[in-house]
């Protein structure tokens, strides 16, 4: 049988429901997975009008509620309208309906009423402007899902990005990168790379934080007194990890499936690269999560949102990405 993914709406006044309504259009989409739309039914049926994309969407109150083939299931968690909408614009109602409905989308997980989870693009601010203090959707869902292991793993095709800090400001990078932390890391996409990639042996290449990886010390001492430790106790415990690596030049002469996984130290580090190779079909992965979780690798887009010029492609790719880790546990089991 086709796994139930939930579809979380996102900031409603960006691209999320239009990159969704196209995504769900997609007939290899339709026969890999069966959608659950959890968001507000009205907006949906609004940017589903507006789209043209003329899709049935019916309301349930469960994912596992019955709907004819045809049809695609919503669960409204926010009475919202078109009135509602502000294209374009941070606003809080958008931010409710989008925290809500990761809420219900985790719940629904952790019940095994949902097999994964795919979350539209949301804007912090508007989060924020909600009352969900947190530096992003990652750290939300690994509150609500009491993971306590969470690394963000951005995917374009066969490049594999971890970070060891996300969302920090670059003054506080240093102070959040330690022996233990680097470990954690490499152990958690290791782990990822084996139960969710099916990678047998997978081999990890780990970035060092300074300029040409501090020159030995002379540009940063980060990369001999915690990168290169890191990388030892990672060795004992069956680890194969490489580095570290000065970044620019490890990206500029990278030669494909050269290793299944890279480990950056901080967001632009990794995650530069990463878009300008694949900005169309990036997915982010939260690897370590205790449900499976994937979102597209872009924003809001406020500048193009209600425009209809939205590409589904990276959420297209968090679909199938999701489906694809979904399969490769149940293999496992």
């Amino acid at each position: 049988m086709k796994p139930l993914i939930g579809i979380t709406i996102g900031d409603f006044n960006g691209i999320g429901p239009e990159i969704i309504l196209k995504s769900l259009i997609s007939p290899a989409v339709r026969k890999s997975i069966s959608p659950v739309l959890i968001g507000s039914a009205e907006i949906f049926n609004f940017y589903n009008k507006k789209l043209k994309t003329k899709l049935a969407l019916k309301v349930v109150n469960a994912p596992s509620d019955k709907v004819a083939q045809s049809e695609i299931p919503v669960i409204n968690v926010y009475n919202g309208s078109e009135k509602n909408v502000q294209l374009g614009k941070s606003a809080p109602d958008a931010g409710v309906c989008a925290g809500i409905a990761l809420e219900r989308a985790v719940q629904f997980c952790l019940q095994k009423q949902l097999e994964a989870m795919v979350t539209g693009p949301t804007s912090k601010e508007a989060l924020h402007f909600a009352g969900y203090n947190f530096p992003g959707q990652t750290e939300m869902l690994a509150m609500l899902s009491r993971s306590e292991r969470v690394t963000m793993i951005l995917v374009a095709k066969t490049l594999r990005v971890g970070l060891v800090t996300i969302h920090v400001p670059i003054r506080r990078v240093v102070e959040n990168i330690f022996i233990e932390r680097v470990v954690e890391k490499l152990e958690t996409i290791d782990s990822s790379l084996k139960n969710d990639f099916g990678i047998p042996a997978p081999n990890i290449a780990v970035l060092g934080l300074n300029p040409h990886a501090g020159e030995n010390g002379a540009i940063g001492s980060e990369e001999k007194e915690i990168i290169k430790p890191a990388i030892e106790k990672a060795h004992e415990k069956g680890i194969k990890a490489s580095g570290p690596f000065a970044a620019d030049g490890f990206f500029a002469t990278l030669k494909p499936n050269s290793y299944d996984a890279i480990l950056a130290m901080y967001h632009d580090q990794g995650l530069i690269p990463l878009k300008v190779l694949g900005f169309h079909d990036g997915v982010n992965y939260s690897a370590g999560m205790k449900i499976i979780r994937t979102s597209p690798d872009h924003g809001t887009a406020y500048d193009i949102a209600g425009k209809g010029i939205a590409k589904p492609g990276s959420m297209i790719a968090a679909i199938d990405l999701a489906q694809s880790i979904v399969a490769t546990r149940q293999k496992k089991s």
